[in-house]
């Protein structure tokens, strides 16, 4: 079965003009209305580092979660920003940026990959005592544009330490757009062997226009089940490069699927009510 994750967080947290909370909350609530598997609304990290999410939590309080069965998935990126998500039972999903580059680890959450290893084990500990899911994004899953080496044994080796730990959904990421579709083949087709054994493993794609079909259809093919998108594919992360690369468009994935003949829980009216809300509120603050 195809899940969905739909990703106002990431489309919006590199916009540099603050968005109302109050416009927050009014989206956020519509995107529920959709049905999506899962909906990444925002994170737990510091103001400073990402101040467009500075009012998560304000956010969080004023949804109306009972409109829908979509789980909420909240990203951290430490023990703090988890105590704060786990305090709120409408939050049903944490998840966290791990990066096989030691740069983008190090710009992302100031931690080297052992010591977000460390905090990602803590987590998933204290996700386990909660009942909550945990999600690693698993960025420069297809390569590394910072020259530092990558390889597909370098994946299999993380994958294989957050197996050890019990970490059952791993999100393979192309943070900067880097990646071909014969390396997203090679590196699902890797992934294979853990999800025999019960691990999801995701697809979270920042892809050029041109860049978008070839890349989800070599996920696909490879067995990839579960993706993350953005309505018309805003966003990217602002970590990255000064330019941000958007997101797969939920739009184009969802017709995609439909190509397929996948069976999708989405409600379509919706979806089209959250379609125009997004060109609102994106036009007047991009």
């Amino acid at each position: 079965m195809i899940s969905l994750v739909e990703c106002p967080r990431d489309a919006m947290q590199g916009i540099k003009t603050f968005i109302p909370t109050a416009e927050k909350i009014a989206y956020v609530q519509q995107l529920l209305q959709c049905n999506f598997d899962y909906l990444d609304f925002g994170s737990f990290v510091s103001p400073k580092a990402v101040p467009q999410m500075a009012d998560t939590a304000e956010v969080l309080s004023a949804l109306d979660t009972s409109v829908s069965k979509t789980k909420l998935l909240a990203i951290v990126a430490n023990q703090r920003g988890a105590a704060g998500a786990l305090s709120f039972e409408a939050i049903d999903v944490l998840g966290f940026p791990f990066s096989l580059s030691e740069i983008f680890q190090m710009r992302n959450t100031h931690k080297s990959r052992n010591q977000a290893f460390d905090e990602i084990k803590a987590i998933q500990e204290a996700c386990s005592r909660a009942s909550k899911e945990m999600v690693v994004y698993l960025s420069m899953a297809f390569g590394n544009p910072y020259g530092e080496p990558w390889s597909l044994d370098l994946v299999r080796y993380w994958i294989t330490q957050f197996h050890r730990i019990g970490v059952k959904t791993l999100s393979l990421s192309d943070t900067t757009a880097s990646a071909d579709s014969k390396r997203i083949s090679e590196v699902f087709d890797v992934a294979s062997d853990w999800a025999e054994e019960g691990v999801c493993f995701g697809a979270h794609l920042h892809a050029r226009p041109d860049q978008w079909r070839p890349h989800v259809e070599a996920a696909y093919e490879a067995g990839c089940r579960r993706f993350d998108s953005a309505i018309q594919g805003f966003g990217g992360c602002p970590m990255a490069a000064d330019g941000l690369v958007g997101n797969i468009a939920t739009e184009k994935l969802i017709s995609f699927l439909t190509e397929k003949k996948e069976p999708l829980s989405i409600r379509m009216a919706s979806f089209e009510v959250a379609y125009n809300h997004a060109k609102r509120v994106f036009s007047a603050y991009v």
